[in-house]
């Protein structure tokens, strides 16, 4: 961990708030094919009210109009304030792990990338594809990325797609008599370049748990579905980036983790 600092944690909080913002407007605007030069300045999603700059102020402006549009009183989204706070939240703990080097501008890109990934896939179910590969090119720039365990994973998982795909669409569907499983997948495939990255960024072992983990927080909200009877699609990358990010801050305690595991 980096020597703490009062006057670098300030900086680096309000860096990533300000990112956070701009991430926002990436979220909003690339699924829909917007320009991300006109209009320059960001608009109300519901009237088209061009938004002054002391109304767009990170987490501050959100307070201040309490969540609302200063012109037609439309509610502002929640996930604007939580993506702010989420990238700022991020970008300090990268901080505190590998200071202001080069491995920290790369590593932070990866993440808010994968931020990007991980609300357009809450939103949309599905990713653009060239958002993928931009993930993917900023793993690999990460210094402690191997590209044959990148390999290996992506591998790996997809034969066990193939074979958790056969076991829905041939013998659950048979089993609960539901014709629509005939052409269900057991995973997107955006989510085998993500299970790639973990592979590549974390090694064998810390992959392989962060796999498990990303697994076991995928499962709360199908319960929560479960529970209000709904029949909503769980995202999948959401969790996945989620636990790579977690097991990636806290590798050292996830490595005794495993040490105190195998004695």
């Amino acid at each position: 961990m980096v020597e703490f600092n009062i006057l670098t944690l300030f900086v680096t909080i309000i860096f990533g708030l300000v990112f956070g913002s701009f991430l926002n407007v990436l979220i909003y605007r690339l699924p829909l094919s917007i320009s991300l030069i006109n209009p320059k300045r960001s608009v109300c999603t519901n009237c088209n009210y061009t938004i002054k700059w002391y109304e767009n102020i990170p987490v501050v402006s959100y307070i201040f109009l309490r969540g609302k549009c200063t012109n037609c009183k439309e509610k502002i989204s929640i996930i604007y304030p939580i993506v702010e706070i989420l990238t700022s939240f991020v970008t300090v703990l990268l901080y505190l792990k590998l200071g202001f080097k080069s491995d920290f501008f790369i590593t932070t890109l990866l993440f808010y990338l994968l931020i990007i990934l991980s609300f357009i896939d809450f939103e949309y179910k599905a990713v653009p594809d060239y958002l993928l590969i931009l993930v993917f090119i900023s793993a690999y720039l990460v210094p402690s990325f191997s590209f044959i365990t990148a390999l290996e994973f992506a591998g790996a998982i997809v034969i066990l797609e193939l074979f958790i795909t056969y076991y829905i669409q041939n013998i659950k569907s048979r089993i609960v008599k539901d014709e629509s499983l005939k052409d269900q997948k057991a995973m997107g495939e955006g989510d085998i370049p993500i299970f790639a990255i973990i592979g590549g960024i974390l090694g064998l072992k810390l992959g392989v748990l962060a796999i498990f983990l990303s697994a076991i927080l995928a499962i709360i909200p199908s319960l929560l579905n479960i529970i209000v009877k709904k029949d909503v699609e769980t995202p999948f990358i959401p969790f996945l980036s989620l636990s790579l990010f977690i097991v990636y801050i806290n590798d050292i305690y996830f490595v005794e983790l495993l040490n105190w595991m195998v004695k």
